[in-house]
């Protein structure tokens, strides 16, 4: 297999000082859910010309290897239903991460599918357009697929078995600076293509794990967050040793608090950055216990 230029993922440097510098190799991805695109045609928003786009394999990192996304042009959503046993009518919009540049696609996408499922609840890849295109401010075209995505999985509820007031979108990086831009955004960023847009294009709740960016203030950086009465409950997990400051977690927290919104903050001592599921000794690992037990004494999780 040919390698491919995929950068490494900022932040994400190796914890111990015996870890191998990460290499990448090009494959080809084979979807495990349904595949739906998410746009009807060309995506709006669009300037720069399509690049091809392809999927990469970067070993080395510590916790394991990545599949890569790069030169995302056609976003689309994929589509991992709740066993029928245990459907609780939730459903949860997965946004990984990969610092607007790719889309750290297994670790922090279709891994959430099992757990997400395990507890009952339905999960919905998002495939967003990365990287950012060129004086386009950053993450600008990913809230119109994230609105889409929310308006378009509302569509399809009643046929996925969705509760369409239980769907939550849940972020890793900058993948949680989408999420959060996507429970603020006041109106939605596009026009309407079709009947999908005329439901609701906000989350029901929001995961935050690790975030990045929340506390930029420069609107040439990425959308501006508009924290009101109205924001979506959320749940943030960061570690205090994360390279991407945990200022970003607590600007988001004391803002929904002070706009008396629920939200509830796991700062933990040590975890670093960009570990989604994986076993990494470190107190942080405990996250998906704690993310849980928020959605079952919220009630996203009432069958």
């Amino acid at each position: 297999m040919s390698k491919s230029p995929i950068p490494p993922k900022k932040g994400n440097k190796p914890v111990t000082p015996e870890a191998p510098p990460p290499s990448t190799e090009r494959v080809s991805y084979k979807p495990e859910g349904k595949v739906l695109p998410l746009w009807p045609g060309k995506p709006p928003g669009e300037t720069a010309p399509e690049q091809e786009e392809y999927t990469g394999i970067v070993r080395g990192y510590v916790h394991g290897e990545h599949l890569h996304i790069v030169n995302v042009w056609n976003p689309s959503i994929e589509v991992f239903p709740a066993p029928a046993d245990k459907n609780t009518g939730a459903a949860v919009i997965v946004c990984p991460g990969g610092c607007y540049s790719f889309l750290s696609y297994n670790m922090e996408g279709t891994e959430m599918a099992k757990w997400l499922n395990a507890i009952g609840v339905s999960c919905i890849v998002l495939k967003y357009r990365v990287p950012n295109r060129p004086k386009t401010p950053r993450g600008a075209l990913p809230l119109k697929d994230a609105q889409r995505a929310l308006s378009l999985v509302r569509s399809k509820a009643a046929t996925w078995g969705i509760d369409p007031e239980r769907i939550g979108i849940m972020g890793f990086s900058a993948g949680a600076h989408l999420s959060a831009t996507a429970s603020t955004a006041p109106r939605r960023t596009y026009k309407a293509v079709d009947a999908a847009d005329k439901l609701s294009f906000r989350p029901n709740f929001a995961i935050l794990l690790y975030p990045a960016y929340l506390f930029e203030t420069d609107p040439e950086k990425g959308p501006e967050l508009f924290v009101n009465a109205k924001t979506p409950p959320a749940i943030i997990v960061q570690a205090a040793d994360d390279p991407y400051p945990s200022e970003s977690s607590l600007v988001y927290y004391n803002a929904l608090r002070k706009a008396g919104v629920p939200v509830e903050l796991h700062l933990y001592s040590k975890g670093g950055h960009g570990y989604g599921l994986r076993k990494t000794g470190y107190p942080s690992q405990t996250w998906p216990k704690n993310v849980a037990e928020w959605l079952k004494a919220n009630g996203w999780l009432k069958k």
